[in-house]
């Protein structure tokens, strides 16, 4: 009788133990275990973490932090850290987070336009992936890849196409730019590439001009008309003129550095620069700017006219009078002279 009840016994005492370390099985693997009142968080994994590392972003997300170490090593994730961009659920348990968090690497969205220079772009794409703005630039100016690829320092800007795309956070700069040549070589289908040489224009040709076209006019439906006048130009052997490319050659002197050119002035008109268009006939050696899209088609797709001229339209800001003669813009040109004058604008 004492045998059997001690038998008894140690099976009470073993399914209270099972019961409990079942209870902690799922305690550990199936309980909610967020710390958070939004619908969902994010942690950004960067390549190379330590299992420190996440869990120091983890932390402040999860109730019990001591659970999810547990099944975490139990899962072996602590040694096996993915990089990324990982979403957690509000609700979630510390089962659902180590798969969330291991597997589930979420692309973001990223956009650029309106950049300067290839190192504007690098800060800016920096901001939105893991790849930092000295790799990003270091990566775009590589000699042996622009010479692959066709184009120099002067024309490097023209591969990167403003849009929005879709990366995975911890994208590499290499990664990247090779990304965006991709884009690039989707852009210039034969058509357009059709197009290009019926101008007698290279790919690089084209949004150099575009880039003049959109410093020009941001007016999407003014740009064709605007990139007929330098078409007309160019096919004549007129300088483009372009005030523009003024500004730009200006800004690379120490003397520009830190100023705001808001009137172009004739001591602009002589500087020494290839970039300089009253001086030199034909485009210069590369972009001024990154063009929007629609002046990338606006000079595809010109608009067949014969004025040569054109000057900023004072009773309609952002657009533009054009004529076909020296005389006929010259007036417009005074008008519009008038006009800053009256504005305190004077250089």
């Amino acid at each position: 009788m004492y045998i059997k009840k001690l038998l008894w016994a140690v099976a009470l005492i073993g399914l209270i133990i099972c019961g409990g370390f079942a209870y902690y099985i799922y305690n550990t693997m199936f309980s909610s275990n967020t710390n958070f009142e939004n619908e969902n968080a994010y942690i950004y994994v960067p390549t190379n973490a330590s299992y420190n590392e996440v869990r120091s972003q983890l932390e402040p997300l999860l109730k019990d932090m001591e659970a999810f170490d547990a099944l975490a090593k139990q899962k072996k994730y602590t040694t096996n850290i993915k990089a990324g961009r990982f979403e957690i659920t509000k609700g979630m348990n510390n089962n659902d987070i180590i798969n969330s968090i291991r597997s589930k690497n979420l692309p973001i969205k990223i956009a650029f336009n309106n950049q300067h220079s290839i190192k504007d772009l690098a800060a800016r794409i920096s901001k939105q992936i893991e790849a930092d703005s000295v790799a990003l630039e270091k990566a775009m100016l590589d000699p042996s890849f622009l010479t692959k690829n066709g184009f120099n320092e002067a024309t490097a800007l023209g591969m990167y196409l403003p849009n929005s795309y879709e990366f995975f956070w911890n994208t590499s700069a290499e990664t990247f730019r090779d990304r965006m040549l991709t884009e690039y070589n989707r852009f210039w289908t034969e058509e357009r590439k059709a197009k290009a040489e019926k101008l007698n224009l290279s790919p690089n040709e084209v949004i150099t001009l575009a880039s003049i076209v959109h410093e020009e006019s941001k007016k999407a439906d003014e740009q064709p008309r605007v990139a007929g006048v330098y078409l007309n130009r160019l096919r004549i052997g007129m300088p483009l003129q372009a005030d523009p490319t003024l500004k730009f050659a200006a800004y690379q002197l120490p003397e520009y550095q830190n100023t705001i050119i808001r009137r172009v002035l004739n001591i602009h008109k002589t500087i020494n620069s290839p970039y300089n268009t009253y001086q030199n006939v034909g485009l210069p050696p590369g972009l001024i700017a990154m063009p929007d899209l629609s002046a990338i088609k606006a000079v595809l797709n010109p608009e067949s006219h014969k004025y040569l001229y054109f000057a900023a339209d004072a009773k309609r800001l952002g657009y533009h009078k054009f004529a076909k003669t020296l005389g006929q813009h010259n007036n417009n040109a005074r008008e519009y002279h008038r006009y800053l004058s009256s504005q305190g604008i004077n250089k």
